[in-house]
């Protein structure tokens, strides 16, 4: 079983990793990668809607 604590800090890198997409997303030269970031963004969205959903209490907070 999963340590409740490395669950929320593990849910808080992937977090990190949204917004380091979002900034990525900003760069003017990414050319065709601009779809591959945008799909990213959007399966990390899903995935932490799901880890949300699965363990309300262990979501940290935007």
């Amino acid at each position: 079983m999963v340590d409740p604590q490395v669950m929320r800090e593990q849910f808080t890198q992937i977090e990190g990793k949204r917004e380091f997409l979002v900034k990525l997303l900003e760069q003017p030269n990414l050319g065709t990668l601009r779809i591959d970031v945008n799909q990213a963004i959007e399966e990390v969205d899903d995935l932490i809607d799901e880890f949300k959903r699965t363990f309300p209490g262990n979501a940290t907070e935007n």
